[in-house]
Formats: C-alpha cells, structure tokens, sequence
C-alpha cells in the first residue's frame, strides 16, 4: 500500500531507505529513521486497537512515551514476541512484523464494541466490585473472561533466544532528558572535566528541538543540537545513552536505566549482541531534565482515532513527514499550540479553524496565524468530535469556562482530524519516586518537583519553564551547580541566542463543558487507556471517593503503563470541581517506577541458565575430576558423589568404597560445608544462647557438635564447631543452610542481643575441610 499520507519532503527520514512491515497481518512501507506509529499514520492506519473496558475503537494520539493507545505486540516468531510496546517508542526496521493486543474478529470490527455504545450505563465506576460478587462459585468463570476481554498483549511460550545484562557505574553527574535544558546541562558539566552520563529515551538526542519551528543563533534548532553532541562524544568522561529510559530513582541517587541496545535493528539482536541493559548508576548529583507532557483538552467522544494532541500533529508533520490527515480543526487554551496550525498550513494542508478558549488570545503565534489568514474562533472550543471510527467533524461552540457551560449553539466543521492542546503538564515522576511531593503552580497550571531528600537538580520543562531561551539557560545553570557540587570547577559559556516571542498565559481549562450535563454527554475521556470518563469521576466522588489516591483506585485513573501521564491533571482537576475545592486542595497521585515498562529479561540480565545460580567447585575439585569422580549438586556446589572404576555402576562403586573404608580408611571432601568465623569476647556466650548445649568451657584445638533450634524448637541446623582461640571459633553449617545460619545469626545479634560484642564473617571459601 502506497503511502498516501507521506508528505513530499520534510522530515528527519531516509527516503531512499524503503522499509517493508506488517501490521495486523498486511504489508505496509515506510522509511529508515520512522517510528512505527508514524509509518502506520503515513499509511493511512486509523484503529490501531481496542480500549481496555468499553472496546472503543482507538488511534495514534502522540508521539512519545504517553501515547495510551497504540501499545502493540511486536515480533515475528512465538520466541520473538514482546507484549506492549508502544508503537511512538519503536523504531521502524524491516521485516517488523506488529500486531493488536485486542479486537476480534479483528482490530476494526470488534464483537465487543458493542459494550462501548452501552458501557457508560453497565459499566461504571466499581461495576465488577458491584456486580461479580455472587455466587461465590463462578468468580474463577468471571475472571476468565475479564481477564481475556482486558487485552494488553501476551507473553511469549518460548524461551527468549536474546541475550540481556547489566552494568553497575558510578558517574558524577547523571542527566536525565536531552531535550534542550538537557542537553544545556551536559555542556556544562562536561566541561568541567565531571564524569557525566546523559540518557534519553528518544532514538536521538534533541527532544522538542528535533521538530521545533524555533531557531538557535539564527539557525535550524537542529544545527546546535549536532554540534552539542560532536563536542561532548569528544569528551573522555562523558557517556551518551540515547534509546535509554530512565525508569527509577532510588535512595542516595541510585539510578536505574534501561537501553533497548538493538530493539531499531529487528526482533533479534544480531550475533554477539545484547538485545537490552539495565545500567545501575551511583550518581552524586542529578540533573532531571524530563521537560513536560502536553494535555489533551477533554471534550465528547475525544477518542475516536482522528483526535491528537497538537504537538503531537507537529511532530509528525516536521520530524517524521507525515499529515495525520487532511483538514485539521485545533482547539487550544494557549499559544504554543498555534505553532501546531502554522506547521500545518507550511505544509500545504487545510486548517479549517482554531477555536481558542480565551477571549481575546494576542500571543506573536496568534497574529503570525491570523497574518496567515487562517480562522480563529475566541472563547470556543470543541465541545464534540463527529464520527465512530474517525473523525469526520468536530462540532465547535462559544464556552464559558467559569461557569462551565456553553454559551451558543455552535457550528460543526468538517474535518478528519482534531488536534487539542490544554497546556503543559511537567514530568515529575521520577522526581516523586522517593515520595517528594509535587507542589502546584498556578502561573504554569501544573505540579513541579517539590522537596527531596535527593542531591539533584531540576531544570526546563519540569520546572515550569518553557521559552526555550530560557529553558537552556535554566538548564546550563543547573549543570554548571550540579557539577559544582560535585567536586568540580564548571567554566563559563555562551549559550544561543533565541527569538523572543510575546505570549498571552494559558487559561484554566481541564474539562471542556457540553450543553448536556458530563452523565449525559457523548463520553468525555480522561484516562484513554484505562477508559476513564469524566462522568466516572464524578461518580466517584459523589459515591463518597474524595481522597485523590481513593480516587485513582476506584475509577483505574492513572493506572498500568500511563502512570497518569496525559490524564492525571485533568482528572484531579474534574474531581476537585466536582467537590468544590482547589487542585492544590486535591493534590495529585503519587509515582512510583517503572517510568515505563522494562521487558523481564532487562531485569534478569545474565541471570540466567547456568549464571542463575553460579556453580561452586572445592579446593579439591581438580583432583576429584582427574580420578573419574561423579558429582552430586549440593546447595550450589558440586560434590564428589562416587568414584567409578571401569564398568562400575553405581552400586558396585559404592560397595567397594564401602569395604575400603571399613578395612582401612577413607577421606571426605567435606569443604562445602558452610563456615562461619566468629570473634568477639562474648563469642561463647552468643554460642550458648543460639545451640542447645553449653560453650563456655569447651577449650581451645577442641571442637564440639551443636545443635540449632529456632523459637518454635524445631530443629533449624547443625554442625560441629571448633574452637580455634580464646574468643575465636570457627562454625560448621549444612551446605545448604550456610547463608540461612548467617542470616539468623546477625538478626539474632542485631536485634536481640545488640549488647554483646560478637562479629560473624561468612569463610565457606576460604577454608578446605577433610574428614
């Protein structure tokens, strides 16, 4: 199938590199440097899958990590399988082989659609709390389907033939995001000579610069962005981790960080590679440079496939090429999203209209658009999106955002896609993983990183600073600080220049209102991925759910892989209409890792098969090899089992070591047993209190059998131990019961008899034993 949305030129695409795929089981092309969601929008892909709970049909909406609807199953094989993969986040290569995660009998023609025209009425809010609880016989039925009607991929049935691992490091400065301020950063502590580690998630480092219409020094924002990464890939002490996701943020700047290594290159990692890896990094600061995730505007029947957010629109249009469609109706509360209907009409496309919630918006974005002769309707918005499975109109009206109502009948519009922008949502997660809480601002309407205990630094979008001179100025002063705090002297440097343009302040609009009250109106999605309505909301608290957290549970807001990240704001801000106080008054949800999802074999890394659990060998494990010995597997070690003459099975070996030792003697290998070395001068009273029989006189070169019991008096483990100086003594364990003896020995130490001066260290390695 041709592309027939592709745009002529433009792009930051290889189109000399044509790369064949296929979803849902057709063949598609695209181009080298594409995500899969942008081939599939190039190719006119409208559904990509079904919603969780109602089966709605769903589209792409944006462009990066917070996309809610287009997570996929990818891979060619059953061995090659990955469930939910967002199609924003994977690269397109050839022979990429993408699937739904539900629909049947397929995608675009559900049985289960039918729920999503009658769901609002037999599905709300606690409907399965409500409704499966008798008879009590059938909830294992009733889970059975749930479960299957949820969706959301399928792991694979066969082993992963991938291989994966992990690395622990330790850098000076950590950078999180290389977006603009991100980028800033890691010029500025670079150059004092810090060890610095710089991720991000994207497939190339430059964030918002990768599409902006914005120009640095006079040039393509591009143009800076190159030569910040030429000087710092110059840089001995610097690490780039692009395709790299910060996922955690753990006590004392313990990072972790996970790099898809090979995930652009097909569904198996080439010979002698790694596929993912999992980079456990000691920092001693951080730089959070996560930006800011734009809002969607909240309106009826915002997600049939045709509604997307307008930087989303954009990012398509200049990075990748592609026209998601081809008349556009952009419903905005602020001025940056103009750029998203100037971009548009660059690119030859219809703009229908902007409707601009705002009175009388006067931003240089706002005449550059009104220059253009585009049309531009004031204190309006899109109240509701025509269409079932897609856009075919978006049905336009005069709002009063105070009074929450509508205030005209309105017009409808025809177009096939809607672009919506409600302003700016910082990217605080990672920032709240230790439980700072993010504080409201209502200058940006958004939560920014509150108070940590961490030693790091926030700058650009997530502090709320969005003009991009000024975000590479925050961010350069965050690295210059955070280096300098690191033990390093931080040079000075001359940032880019940037246009200065006048901008009017967003307003206040978290749920467009509709001349049907929210229970009444066409369906008004928050949470597109856990299909979290409006009316949900409100049910919520009006069934008594005032707690933000309580909130979040009893209506999925938030929940699985979104982590909140396009509807938190909008549905904290519903919920606090709904009861009549502030959305500080409200707060937010907490975050907690994983940012995004990390596949199993990234958490296991080279744990596994044999490096699951290492194999231990003996001092002596040598000689017993050379004299034909079988071994037995005890706890992790391998241990002589019998030594076989020719012929020999195992009862004949047996026997005649039997004999020998019974008429002369014989020798066991006994040094997997476990060691302990204990010291201290209340050594002997400690051994009393934890064996069963006395200590106190047993003397030194002598040795003496003990036996463990635990509080209920069972028998825990035994073993002989020698007494090897006044207050040293060397315990003998079971081989399998060595780590757990320890273990209850230092509890016991710790927590009950914290008084007594003894100190344990575990020696099963250091000594041989033969009995």
């Amino acid at each position: 199938m041709s592309q027939t949305y592709r745009l002529a030129s433009g792009g930051r695409i290889d189109r000399s590199k044509v790369l064949n795929f296929t979803f849902n089981g057709k063949t598609y092309q695209g181009y080298a440097g594409d995500s899969l969601a942008a081939a599939l929008l190039a190719n006119g892909v409208d559904i990509v899958g079904r919603s969780f709970k109602y089966s709605r049909p769903r589209g792409i909406i944006a462009a990066g990590t917070e996309e809610p609807n287009a997570i996929l199953q990818i891979g060619s094989s059953e061995a090659t399988q990955i469930p939910n993969v967002r199609a924003t986040q994977q690269a397109l290569y050839s022979g990429l082989v993408a699937t739904s995660t539900n629909g049947w009998p397929n995608v675009n023609n559900d049985v289960m659609g039918i729920l999503g025209k009658v769901g609002g009425s037999m599905m709300p809010p606690g409907f399965y709390y409500k409704t499966f609880m008798y008879p009590k016989s059938f909830w294992m039925t009733y889970e059975k389907y749930i479960r299957k009607a949820a969706g959301l991929g399928r792991a694979p049935l066969q082993n992963d033939p991938d291989s994966y691992d992990y690395m622990n490091q330790h850098c000076d400065v950590l950078i999180v995001g290389a977006g603009p301020a991100g980028l800033a950063a890691a010029l500025a502590a670079a150059r004092s000579g810090a060890r610095v580690i710089l991720a991000d998630e994207q497939e190339e480092f430059g964030g918002s610069l990768l599409d902006t219409r914005e120009t640095l020094d006079g040039k393509p924002a591009v143009e800076w962005v190159s030569g910040v990464i030429k000087e710092l890939e110059g840089l001995p002490e610097v690490t780039l981790l692009p395709r790299a996701t910060v996922n955690g943020y753990h006590d004392h700047n313990f990072l972790t960080i996970h790099e898809r290594l090979t995930d652009h290159l097909g569904d198996r990692a080439p010979l002698g590679q790694v596929r993912h890896r999992v980079h456990r990094v000691r920092a001693k600061r951080v730089v959070l440079a996560t930006g800011a995730h734009e809002r969607p505007l909240v309106y009826g029947n915002n997600d049939v496939p045709g509604n997307m957010l307008a930087g989303a629109v954009s990012t398509y249009v200049r990075r990748y090429g592609v026209a998601p469609g081809r008349k556009l109706v952009l419903s905005t509360n602020n001025d940056h999203a103009y750029r998203t209907a100037l971009d548009w009409h660059d690119a030859g496309l219809q703009v229908v209209a902007i409707a601009d919630a705002r009175h009388n918006p006067r931003g240089s974005l706002v005449e550059e658009a009104r220059a253009k002769g585009i049309r531009i309707l004031t204190s309006s918005a899109v109240i509701e999106a025509k269409g079932s499975k897609l856009v075919t109109g978006a049905r336009v009206a005069a709002i009063d955002v105070q009074a929450h109502k509508v205030t005209s009948p309105g017009e409808t519009l025809e177009c096939d896609l809607i672009a919506t922008s409600g302003g700016y949502s910082p990217v605080v997660h990672l920032a709240s993983h230790l439980g700072g809480r993010p504080v409201w601002r209502e200058d940006i309407l958004g939560f920014v990183p509150g108070n940590a205990p961490q030693k790091r630094e926030c700058v650009g979008g997530i502090n709320g600073v969005y003009p991009l001179g000024d975000a590479i100025a925050d961010g350069f002063e965050g690295g210059v600080r955070a280096a300098t705090e690191a033990g390093f002297k931080a040079t000075v440097g001359t940032l880019p220049k940037t246009v200065s343009r006048k901008e009017d302040a967003t307003l206040a609009l978290f749920q467009v209102p509709h001349d049907k009250g929210t229970a009444r109106a066409p369906k008004q999605f928050v949470d597109q991925q856990n299909d979290v309505t409006a009316a949900a909301i409100e049910l919520a608290t009006r069934e008594g759910f005032e707690s933000v957290e309580h909130v979040k549970r009893y209506t999925a807001l938030g929940f699985g892989t979104d982590q909140g990240k396009l509807g938190n704001i909008n549905g904290l801000a519903i919920a606090a209409r709904s009861m009549g106080i502030t959305i500080p008054e409200m707060g937010t949800t907490m975050f907690r890792p994983n940012y995004t999802p990390v596949t199993f074999g990234a958490v296991a890394g080279r744990h596994c098969g044999h490096l699951f659990e290492p194999v231990r060998f003996t001092a002596l494990h040598a000689w017993h090899v050379k004299n034909g010995a079988e071994f037995e597997d005890v706890g992790q070690w391998k241990r002589p089992w019998y030594f076989p003459k020719a012929g020999e099975d195992i009862h004949a070996a047996v026997a005649r070591e039997c004999k020998a030792v019974r008429d002369s003697v014989g020798f066991l290998d006994a040094s997997t047993l476990g060691k302990i070395d204990i010291q201290g001068p209340d050594s002997r009273e400690f051994l009393n209190r934890v064996y069963t029989n006395a200590w106190t006189k047993l003397d030194v070169g002598k040795a003496r059998y003990g036996l463990m019991c635990k509080e209920d008096g069972m028998v825990f483990d035994d073993g002989v131990t020698a007494c090897v100086g006044d207050n040293h003594f060397i315990m003998t364990t079971t081989t399998g019961g060595a780590a757990r003896v320890l273990q209850w020995l230092e509890l016991y130490h710790q927590t009950e008899w914290p008084d007594l001066k003894v100190y344990f260290t575990s020696v099963t390695d250091h000594w041989a034993t033969m009995t």
